[in-house]
C-alpha cells in the first residue's frame, strides 16, 4: 500500500446466498405470473432492492391479510411464524417462500427444543421479524432475550430446561456474551448443534475485524433498518475506529474524511454491490482513489429457489 489517501475494501461483501435466493425467487415469480406479485414485509432490508422491485409491479404489505385472495405472495428472507402460513392458507394464497435456508434452520431447532419441553431463550431484537417468526414457532414457550442485561434477570431456577437460540445477523462478540451469561445461570441449558449467526453475518464482521487496525474510517453501505449492517457498524466501532452506516452514496457526507488517509468499506448481507460502487466512485472523486482488496473468506454457498420455479430439484 502506497502513503497516499486509500480505499480498502472488506472480502466477502454485499449479497449473501440467502438474499440471492430470495431476490431470484421474485424475478422467477414475475417472468411466470406477471406483475402484481405481492411480498410479506420487504423480501430482504434494503431499500434500492425493495425500490427496484417496486418498479417492476411487486407488492410490499405489512400483513398476509392484505394479499388478495388467490394471488402470489412470497414470504421474505426473514421468515414467517405458522400462524402467517395458517392465515396465508385460508385466503388461498399462491405462496412462495422465500425464508432463508439458515433462518428455516431456527425453525425447526425451536420446533425441536419445543418439543422437548424445554423454555427457549431466544437471542435478538424483538422487533425484528426473524425474531418475529422464530417466536412464532413455539410462543408459549420463548422468552426473547435481547441484552446481558436481560439474560441476568431471567427469572428462572439454575436447573430450568432451558435452550438458546439466536438471531442469524446478530453480533458474535454480543451473542458470546449472552450465551456465557446462560451458560453460568443454567446447568441444563442446551443450544444448537452449530452457530446459529450465518456464515455470510460472520464473514462481513471478520472483514471488519480484518481491516479496522489499517483505517481511520469505516464505511458499511446497508440500510437503517438491516440488523447484519447494523452490527458491522458496531464491530468497528467497539474496537476504536469510526465508522457510519451509508444506505446510499446519497448518505455519505465528505465532511468524515477530515484527517482520513484510509478509508474501510464493505456492505451487509442485502445490500448489492452496485451500492458499493458508487459510494467508492464518490470517495476517489475526493481524492481516494487508490483501491485496495482485503479478503477473509470465500463465499461459493448457493441456496437454489423452490424447485416449482426453476423446474428442478431444490437443492436449498
Amino acid at each position: 500500500m502506497s502513503g497516499g489517501k486509500q480505499v480498502l475494501l472488506a472480502e466477502p461483501r454485499s449479497l449473501c446466498a440467502g438474499v440471492r435466493r430470495a431476490m431470484a425467487i421474485i424475478d422467477l415469480a414475475l417472468e411466470q405470473h406477471g406483475a402484481p406479485i405481492y411480498v410479506r414485509k420487504e423480501i430482504v432490508h434494503n431499500h434500492y432492492v425493495v425500490r427496484e422491485f417496486q418498479r417492476r409491479g411487486v407488492r410490499f404489505v405489512d400483513s398476509e391479510q392484505e394479499v388478495p385472495e388467490g394471488a402470489v405472495c412470497v414470504f421474505s428472507a426473514h421468515g414467517v411464524s405458522p400462524q402467517v402460513r395458517q392465515n396465508a392458507d385460508a385466503r388461498g394464497l399462491d405462496v412462495l417462500d422465500a425464508t432463508c435456508p439458515l433462518v428455516a434452520k431456527v425453525h425447526q431447532e425451536a420446533r425441536r427444543f419445543a418439543r422437548d419441553g424445554r423454555t427457549l431463550l431466544l437471542i435478538g431484537h424483538a422487533d425484528h421479524e426473524e425474531v418475529e417468526g422464530t417466536f412464532g414457532h413455539a410462543p408459549d414457550q420463548t422468552i426473547i432475550v435481547e441484552t446481558v442485561a436481560d439474560a441476568e434477570a431471567l427469572d428462572l431456577p439454575p436447573d430450568a430446561p432451558v435452550a438458546y437460540l439466536t438471531q442469524t445477523t446478530l453480533s458474535v462478540d454480543e451473542t458470546r456474551d449472552i450465551i456465557a451469561v446462560l451458560q453460568r445461570r443454567f446447568t441444563g441449558l442446551r443450544g444448537p448443534a452449530t452457530d446459529d449467526i450465518c456464515y455470510a453475518s460472520q464473514n462481513r464482521q471478520d472483514g471488519i475485524r480484518a481491516i479496522v487496525d489499517r483505517c481511520d474510517l469505516v464505511l458499511v453501505v446497508g440500510s437503517t433498518n438491516s440488523s447484519n449492517s447494523i452490527r458491522m457498524v458496531e464491530v468497528a466501532r467497539r474496537l476504536g475506529v469510526k465508522a457510519e452506516l451509508v444506505p446510499d452514496v446519497t448518505h455519505f457526507d465528505p465532511a468524515w474524511l477530515a484527517g482520513v488517509t484510509t478509508v474501510g468499506v464493505s456492505a451487509g448481507a442485502s445490500a448489492p454491490e452496485i451500492l458499493v460502487d458508487e459510494l467508492v466512485d464518490r470517495l476517489a472523486e475526493l481524492g481516494h482513489a487508490d483501491v485496495a482488496v482485503h479478503r477473509v473468506a470465500t463465499e461459493d454457498i448457493v441456496f437454489s429457489p423452490p424447485a416449482r420455479l426453476t423446474g428442478t430439484a431444490d437443492v436449498s
